[in-house]
């Protein structure tokens, strides 16, 4: 498969490593002319319904087709790889990661889930408490 060539995401499952994640951002981007998150391709990789994407980022579901390129969603996207690649720097494993953010409640924060709290708008509480994890601070 060449370095362009467009990703299927009928068939796209989560690549064992962030940086590879990142690079399949990459080339959806470089196909599609616009540099941004593919909302659709984030979903895929965390077998996460548009809707569910949708809400998550506070926006219609319309607009993970019509309008991908919006601040609120594009944000959300961003703090959520921020939050991911947080948390595969402590484990070293991409696709725990993607577990993790997605279903594990954190004691800390109400056991909200990593994936709620970015949501709320927390993302930087979540990456400063990887931090202390790593640190040895926390737990």
């Amino acid at each position: 498969m060449s370095g362009d060539a467009i990703i299927d995401l009928e068939d796209y499952q989560a690549p064992e490593t962030f940086e590879r994640f990142v690079e399949d951002l990459k080339r959806s981007a470089t196909v599609t002319g616009k540099p941004i998150i593919d909302p659709r391709l984030f979903a895929r990789a965390l077998s996460m319904d548009l809707q569910t994407l949708a809400t998550d980022a506070h926006v219609h579901r319309v607009t993970l087709s019509r309008a991908q390129g919006t601040e609120k969603l594009q944000g959300f996207l961003r703090e959520s790889l921020q939050v991911l690649r947080a948390a595969t720097d402590i484990n070293g494993n991409f696709r725990h990661a993607l577990f993790w953010f997605r279903n594990e409640p954190i004691s800390t924060f109400d056991y909200r889930t990593p994936e709620q709290l970015v949501s709320e708008g927390r993302s930087k509480d979540v990456v400063r408490y990887l931090q202390a994890l790593r640190a040895g601070a926390v737990g």
